[in-house]
């Protein structure tokens, strides 16, 4: 090993050659074979090691996933943040091919430090510059977890009305084909007995009512099913009880079926007018499942803005709606939403699709504090020529003593696999530096309240350095 092998780490690059020898002096050279650890997540951060030769992958655990974050080559350095800090290893480094490095001891690198101003810049730039690292990777992590969660609850809210509208589709395609044979029979039998005027008036009739739903409460159309359903047992008709609902829905009732009871035809035109009625009630219930998947669809699209420029004018009310269908799935559990927006809010110039991140990680975590039964209130209004958004929960609340942590990564209250403790830091970066605006809490038992305060426009790089002052 030479000074070579170290000035092909930047943090080394600015060093004397004085400096570099007494860092190798001062360090131990250390080998390892391919598959072994150089060092594993939740160790101490007791030495810094640059990689002389050979591959490192760095692995970190999250949940019950195993994540690869990065590849080391030589010259790079491993292990100087949980040094500098005296943390725990934050990730697991293990060699893919047979390796050499050099351990730097807490002893060596404090001593370069205190011995060399050049030395103490270059950490520094280094230190800034991996932070930096390591927080577009977090974002990108909790992006990526965000993603996996509403894909599984867009698969489940999917999954409903695609599901019904299989089976409608089925039912609607054997409800056709004994329609057809009905149609078929009935022409036929009114034919025979000359009853074809009679027909065509049941016929027209028939079309009149099928043009439109009565609408009606449900105790009331219960009441009728109930009446129309008994009616048509005491008549002799077959399936009494799955025409009986279908009928009622286009008006269908005692009164006016009891003149069909004169006609030879009585069981028969019933039999068509029931499957006339089924017919349309499978139709609108196609209709309404599809139209429902569109929706979804169509308020995925505007929910991740998809093919638009990142800087828009936002209108913050359709976020939110938007964000309430991606989460529906958890919502259904038994949380109601009351809302309370003022009217005319001006749009916001805002990233739509990371303000609707934040609306995504407030709104998880109050329904996830209310164990899933409860109310959130969505409430905007505009104050000092700023939106104010706050989004409301009746859950247990934040205890006092932990309000001041909630933004910082990694800070979670959930039990260890739930929750990755970075939503609310994320949410606080996009509100507070992307948007220049304030992301506060207020918090007793009964009420968390997570308020939101956005500058209607968009402050240029200038305005946001005088914002900072």
């Amino acid at each position: 090993m030479n000074l070579s092998d170290l000035r092909k780490s930047p943090l080394f690059q600015g060093l004397t050659d004085s400096e570099l020898q007494q860092l190798m002096e001062d360090a131990k050279p250390v080998s390892l074979r391919a598959g072994e650890f150089l060092m594993k997540q939740g160790d101490d951060g007791d030495a810094a090691f640059v990689v002389v030769s050979g591959e490192f992958e760095v692995i970190k655990q999250s949940g019950q996933s195993l994540i690869k974050i990065d590849v080391r080559n030589p010259g790079d350095v491993l292990g100087e943040m949980a040094l500098l800090s005296r943390s725990p290893r934050s990730a697991s480094v293990q060699a893919i091919t047979d390796c050499e490095v050099l351990r730097i001891s807490p002893e060596a690198f404090e001593n370069l430090l205190s011995t060399s101003s050049t030395a103490a810049l270059a950490v520094l730039h280094w230190v800034m510059n991996r932070l930096s690292q390591n927080d577009a990777l977090l974002h990108q992590q909790e992006r990526m977890a965000a993603l996996g969660t509403l894909s599984a609850g867009l698969a489940h809210e999917l999954n409903n009305p695609a599901a019904a509208a299989q089976r409608s589709a089925a039912e609607l395609q054997k409800t056709l084909v004994k329609w057809r044979m009905l149609t078929h029979e009935i022409e036929s039998v009114a034919f025979k007995e000359n009853q074809t005027e009679w027909l065509d008036q049941l016929m027209s009739e028939s079309t009149r009512r099928l043009e439109s739903r009565v609408k009606l409460e449900a105790l009331e159309k219960i009441d009728l099913v109930d009446q129309l359903q008994a009616w048509l047992e005491a008549s002799g008709v077959e399936s009494a009880w799955e025409l009986a609902p279908a009928m009622v829905s286009f008006g269908w009732n005692v009164e006016s079926l009891e003149e069909l009871k004169s006609s030879s035809l009585f069981n028969l035109s019933i039999q068509w007018l029931g499957a006339s009625c089924l017919l349309m009630e499978l139709l609108a219930e196609v209709q309404h499942t599809t139209e429902r998947v569109s929706a979804i669809v169509r308020a995925m699209k505007s929910y991740s803005y998809l093919d638009q420029a990142p800087l828009l004018e936002v209108d913050v009310h359709e976020g939110l709606e938007n964000t309430l269908v991606i989460l529906q799935h958890k919502l259904k559990q038994g949380v109601t939403v009351k809302r309370e927006y003022a009217p005319n809010l001006p749009r916001i110039e805002a990233y739509a699709s990371e303000l609707n991140q934040v609306w995504t990680n407030i709104i998880d975590n109050a329904v996830d504090a209310m164990t899933g039964n409860g109310e959130i209130i969505l409430r905007t209004r505009v104050e000092d020529n700023r939106v104010v958004v706050e989004i409301v929960d009746n859950g247990a609340g934040i205890p006092e003593d932990i309000q001041e942590r909630i933004f910082e990564p990694f800070f979670t209250t959930k039990p260890p696999g739930s929750g990755t403790g970075l939503g609310l830091h994320i949410s606080h970066d996009i509100i507070a530096n992307h948007h220049r605006g304030q992301l506060l809490v207020k918090s007793k038992p009964g009420e968390t309240v997570f308020k939101a305060v956005l500058p209607i426009k968009h402050e240029n790089e200038n305005a946001a350095k005088h914002y900072d002052r």
